[in-house]
């Protein structure tokens, strides 16, 4: 079968390998000119199996009318003229109820679980490496209130047999003694020892290289503006002018993909969810990150990749809008330094902004579209590079008829996000 996939991220690379692998002809394309250009280019590194929850909450939206006033808010929301930005905020505000958080927060972690074994399995099979580490995620808590609330979610990994472990202050410091200056200031911590870190941008650029010494054809710096219909299916792309046919089409375009799939009918609730990150030099490493950390306060991720300190997050919803803001920067700067003091050449910090593709409960769309022979793999959310090889594994099996190893009927579009 020829399989023309849109979109070079991690998302659209790891299809590629599990469509490749299973004996397809494929193809991708993207407007960018280099793989992991977009939102894999410089991602917090974090591959949170553990830690897969959905930002539509309990509490957001009270927390949300503080942040509007907060000098470090990990949620913006910008006002808009576009109708589709204010129905995606309705129906996360409905996702925020403790009923449907556990069950999307369950929809998320069967899907990162099964990208573990995925990405252990192809580690294994390709000997990729890419500033890989397998030590764990450290979630930290600084106040009590917060550290309580963790309970909650420490219930519903209980409930899945997830491996994690609160831990005491100094608990935290052992596992992290670069926050040895920090144990009166903190709460407490949730240990996930499962979860995993590395450079996604790395990962992409060695797999997609692997793939085009297999056969797969990389077509970059060329945008595809019209996914071709003909009577009840897809029957390729148009690519710079020229129609490319295909069997198949696999659209993993990030927050492009709800634009590019309009014109055929299809609504997808995906907005570019903008998050911020910075890297910079490790000078001191016994005071740097020994793996990631996720500070629960700020929701900024501090990630150990090799020789450098990546940190990310923030959510501002602000439209395809890639300006930095040296306001969001400062927050990013602050929480490195709060951390990890002298850790770092705060100097040499690079910044960077990308456009994560969401969706309004952050469970992703992953299989058929309704249109015969088109695929959706989008709306990962802060998760692509968590559940990349899960969600690529998963496409593989729906398009070839095969029983899935999961479920997949939660990520099945279309679905109800306001139920």
């Amino acid at each position: 079968m020829r399989i023309l996939i849109i979109g070079a991220g991690v998302i659209g690379v790891t299809s590629a390998h599990y469509l490749r692998q299973a004996g397809h002809e494929v193809s991708i394309i993207d407007a960018a000119p280099a793989v992991a250009d977009g939102a894999s280019h410089a991602n917090a590194g974090q591959i949170s199996w553990g830690y897969a929850s959905p930002w539509a909450a309990p509490g957001i939206p009270l927390k949300a009318l503080h942040w509007m006033v907060s000098a470090h808010p990990p949620l913006l929301i910008h006002g808009s003229t576009d109708w589709r930005q204010w129905r995606w905020l309705r129906w996360m505000l409905r996702n925020c109820t403790a009923a449907r958080y556990r069950r999307n927060k369950t929809w998320m972690l069967s899907l990162a679980r099964y990208s573990q074994q995925a990405l252990a399995a192809l580690r294994t099979e390709t000997g990729l490496r890419y500033d890989d580490g397998q030590r764990g995620t450290l979630q930290l808590f600084r106040t009590q209130k917060a550290m309580d609330a963790s309970t909650a979610d420490s219930h519903v990994l209980t409930t899945l047999n997830v491996p994690h472990s609160l831990l005491t202050p100094r608990e935290c410091v052992a596992r992290e003694p670069g926050l040895a200056h920090m144990v009166d200031g903190l709460a407490g911590g949730l240990l996930m020892p499962g979860d995993e870190t590395g450079d996604c941008q790395l990962f992409t650029h060695a797999l997609a290289n692997r793939l085009q010494q297999d056969g797969v054809a990389l077509h970059l710096g060329t945008a595809a503006t019209q996914v071709v219909q003909a009577g009840d299916r897809v029957t390729g792309v148009m690519v710079g002018g020229r129609f490319h046919a295909a069997d198949a089409v696999v659209v993993a375009a990030g927050h492009e993909t709800a634009r590019l799939l309009r014109p055929l009918g299809l609504d997808l609730p995906v907005l570019p969810v903008k998050g911020y990150s910075a890297t910079v030099p490790i000078v001191d490493a016994e005071r740097a990150p020994v793996s990631t950390l996720l500070d629960d306060h700020y929701k900024i991720a501090v990630t150990r990749l090799g020789d450098r300190i990546r940190a990310a997050g923030i959510a501002e919803l602000a439209g395809p809008d890639h300006r930095l803001t040296p306001a969001r920067c400062d927050t990013v700067r602050h929480v490195i330094a709060d951390l990890f003091p002298g850790a770092a050449d705060m100097a040499a910090i690079q910044f960077w902004t990308g456009l994560r593709p969401m969706t309004p409960n952050g469970v992703p769309l992953v299989g058929e579209s309704g249109i015969k022979g088109l695929y959706l793999n989008t709306g990962h959310g802060t998760l692509g590079w968590t559940m990349a090889c899960g969600s690529g594994r998963l496409l593989a099996d729906i398009i070839d008829g095969h029983v899935t190893d999961i479920d997949a009927s939660p990520y099945a579009w279309p679905r109800p996000f306001a139920e």
